[in-house]
């Protein structure tokens, strides 16, 4: 009987660790490998490398831990991601990678509370993605005479995506011809995008009255495993 009542209590005790709440998930940016540095952070994850579809959050560091302060659903390209390292222009692929935020712009005004450098779009407003032109993946205002119409993105003409956008620091410091050019995080517009990360307008408010230069935000952009998972980054 003795026997009985120590085993007994031994599955009791088993079953109230099998019954505990299991630990807290590790935030995602401590299974980065590099956040940049900064104390805000966003993260843009998909499924896998042929989805178009995933999760955008945004995480502030305090007092030495991660914390959400947001997210939203997302949307990459029409041809899913591709590792940012390698990428090719034209391919509808949205680069994998951590990038830094150079500024935002829009259409419309900042919204209310904005501290980002932001600029406004004209008629004039262009981003040059012509591989032969000396301003290439830059903003252009006018549209210089080698930075052809066909292979440049009049800003204006795209009403709801770039209502308000950040641009996304790919490619953009030592910009590599054929990488890929005018990469941002902007307002979703009818389905996937050419390349680029979108979210709702909402959501891109909220990002916009959130991120503080001072604070040096980050773009990672990945997916949840693999050779393009956003933990490599």
């Amino acid at each position: 009987m003795r026997r009985i009542m120590v085993t007994g209590s031994v599955l009791l005790a088993l079953a109230g660790l099998l019954g505990a709440r299991p630990p807290a998930a590790v935030a995602l940016p401590l299974r980065l490998a590099d956040t940049g540095g900064g104390s805000q952070l966003i993260t843009a994850v998909a499924p896998s490398a042929s989805s178009t579809t995933g999760t955008v959050r945004w995480w502030s560091l305090r007092a030495g831990r991660w914390v959400a302060a947001g997210s939203a659903p997302a949307r990459f390209g029409a041809s899913g991601l591709a590792e940012g390292a390698s990428r090719k222009q034209g391919t509808y692929t949205t680069p994998t990678g951590l990038y830094d935020l150079p500024f935002a712009f829009g259409i419309k005004a900042a919204p209310p509370g904005t501290r980002y450098p932001y600029r406004r779009v004209g008629d004039r407003s262009w981003w040059c993605q012509d591989n032969a032109a000396r301003s290439y993946n830059r903003w252009v205002e006018p549209r210089p005479a080698d930075c052809r119409a066909a292979e440049a993105e009049h800003l204006i003409t795209y009403p709801a995506q770039y209502a308000r956008a950040l641009v996304v620091g790919f490619n953009y410091d030592r910009p590599v011809r054929g990488r890929g050019a005018g990469i941002f995080l902007h307002v979703n517009g009818r389905g996937a995008t050419a390349g680029c990360v979108s979210v709702p307008a909402a959501a891109m408010d909220r990002i916009l009255a959130w991120a503080d230069p001072v604070r040096r935000p980050h773009l990672a952009i990945g997916t949840r495993s693999g050779p393009t998972a956003v933990t490599r980054y």
